[in-house]
């Protein structure tokens, strides 16, 4: 699944055009490297978004085949700390 809809249906952000613009301004990297909209994001990858708070790390368990529940994104990805 592309990165901007994956941020969309697991309810990183509110619309994908949010995802695609922090992608296209350099303000997201997956494992380690600054990415496209469109890059396909699987199991195991590692996120970084930038935002003013500081960086946040997540890690995907599970691709998800629509839009999630806000209550199951445990189910979906974890927040690394460090």
């Amino acid at each position: 699944m592309r990165i901007d809809l994956l941020f969309k249906n697991m309810l990183i952000f509110k619309k994908r055009n949010e995802a695609k613009e922090m992608c296209l301004s350099h303000l997201i990297k997956v494992n380690g490297q600054y990415t496209k909209p469109s890059r396909k994001i699987h199991e195991g990858d590692i996120i970084e978004i930038e935002t003013p708070q500081g960086i946040r790390k997540i890690r995907i368990l599970q691709i998800p085949k629509g839009n999630i529940h806000k209550q199951n994104k445990d189910m979906y990805y974890e927040e690394i700390q460090g």
